[in-house]
């Protein structure tokens, strides 16, 4: 990233204490394009874009309001030089303690110890590449200087800023809840960073849930009438919902599915964030294991509140043109007629399926971010775009495949009140009536039009997230 240094400014310095004025002076003058004495924030943008370093305007930001200590919007030679000193202080500990034998070199080795200290399991072939994207003499081994000169204008602090990369992208939401939610560094949520991405998520998730309704209403149809209508397929059952309501009865439930995004992903979060604090002692990073714990538990903590809006979504997309006006009046027909315990029928299943979910989930996303490692990557550990949206749907698909039956389940018994002639039974009771009466593709219906939804949720979800994350001031990490 900053190779260009050892060529252009550091020959004046073969280390950090032989004449570092002249070394910061030279590189200053470089950025100070009109030469007035000061850098200001586009200067300092330009400069870096020309010298083929552009960090996006959140890590500039960052680096002024570290650096710019009398707040004139302007860092003058004396805040650049001490801002860099400090910062090339906290870079000289982190290249330390990666450092473990003290030889005055980092290698792949090292690398792999230090991470799972910090609960991250990588190969020692991930960690030479790694090393490459850092190492500018080709030794494969990173030394003090070139640690520096990558790592100068890139405001991370700790060894924890520096690895955190690869993650569950928020914006991805293919209109089934991702169980492990996503992880803030402390500056983020300093900064207020964090709400502005679950922001940019939530909406997002509205309109890749909006875009892809009529086939969410399809599947939740299927799943509950496949009993009594066997052979309804997808073209059949978008016929039969288009004759009973018109087009906008294919949107039927999807307000509630919207709605309920802003109160499960607030719980969600901070559900998390409790959990992480229960499961570590006080400085600990958390591990593979206790994410995964932590995120199952906030999932089950986020539904158990949200729940009832879960129900309402159902009757409502399987309830008949008139039967309800609205959310409010399903909800007050559903407590007249049946009671409290309405709200949460299906709840026990629901709550089983978090746990296949979010492990396998996990599990393959892991699983298909180390096979990219190992046999794609070339120079570089950034998978990019296409590959983290790749790796982040076919997880969350094989999380759904694990989990269905026990999602068509809770479907049913959110809704078999609404069915004429339907027995009310318990999710035992009906598991051994599905596998009777329909054999186990019984379990499996209205899962086609499931799997449909999922790349045009992707694709839609990732759009409107990314011009999201613009118009909010969000750069990318």
């Amino acid at each position: 990233m900053l190779r260009w240094l050892r060529g252009f400014v550091l020959p004046t310095a073969a280390c950090q204490d032989v004449e570092p004025p002249t070394r910061y002076e030279t590189l200053f003058q470089k950025l100070d394009r009109n030469g007035d004495g000061v850098v200001d924030i586009s200067e300092l943008q330009e400069g870096l874009k020309s010298l083929g370093i552009p960090l996006g305007q959140d890590a500039e930001e960052k680096i002024f309001t570290t650096g710019d200590v009398n707040k004139d919007g302007k860092l003058d030679f004396e805040e650049f030089m001490k801002y860099l000193k400090d910062h090339e202080k906290k870079m000289k500990l982190a290249f330390k303690s990666l450092d473990k034998n003290n030889d005055g070199k980092i290698e792949a080795s090292e690398i792999v110890q230090s991470l799972q200290i910090l609960g991250l399991t990588i190969s020692e072939q991930q960690a030479e590449l790694i090393l490459q994207s850092i190492d500018a003499d080709g030794t494969m081994t990173v030394d003090w200087n070139e640690w520096r000169d990558y790592f100068l204008f890139n405001p991370v602090t700790d060894i924890e800023e520096i690895i955190r990369f690869w993650k569950h992208s928020t914006g991805i939401d293919i209109g089934d809840s991702l169980t492990i939610p996503d992880e803030f560094t402390e500056d983020e949520k300093k900064s207020g960073q964090w709400w502005r991405q679950l922001l940019a998520g939530g909406v997002a998730g509205a309109v890749s849930r909006t875009s892809t309704a009529p086939l969410d209403r399809l599947k939740v149809m299927m799943q509950v009438h496949g009993s009594k209508s066997a052979k309804m397929n997808i073209y059949g059952g978008f016929r039969q919902m288009v004759k009973e309501g018109g087009i906008r009865s294919l949107w039927r439930g999807n307000g509630t599915n919207v709605i309920k995004i802003a109160p499960e992903t607030a719980v969600k979060f901070w559900a998390y964030e409790q959990y992480k604090k229960l499961l570590t002692e006080d400085g600990q990073k958390i591990g593979t294991f206790e994410r995964f714990v932590s995120g199952s538990m906030a999932g089950a903590t986020a539904q158990t509140f949200i729940y009832p809006m879960e129900v309402l979504k159902t009757r409502l997309a399987v309830g008949k043109t008139g039967q309800y006006s609205g959310m409010f009046d399903c909800a007050k027909k559903i407590l007249k007629y049946e009671g409290m315990g309405a709200f949460y029928k299906g709840y026990v299943p629901n709550l089983l399926g978090i746990i296949p979910y979010a492990g396998i989930d996990l599990a393959v996303y892991e699983l298909l971010k180390s096979h990219w490692l190992d046999n794609f990557a070339k120079d570089s550990v950034n998978p990019g775009v296409m590959v983290l949206l790749g790796c982040g749907a076919l997880s969350s698909t094989c999380g759904q495949l694990a989990s269905y039956p026990l999602a068509l389940v809770r479907t049913r018994m959110q809704a078999q009140a609404m069915i004429e002639r339907s027995p009310q039974l318990n999710m035992v009771g009906l598991f051994r009536r599905i596998i009777s009466k329909e054999g186990l593709p019984g379990l499996y219906r209205g899962i086609t039009p499931n799997f449909m939804k999922v790349l045009p949720a992707v694709g839609i979800s990732y759009v409107v997230y990314e011009n999201m994350k613009q118009t909010l001031g969000i750069t990318q990490k």
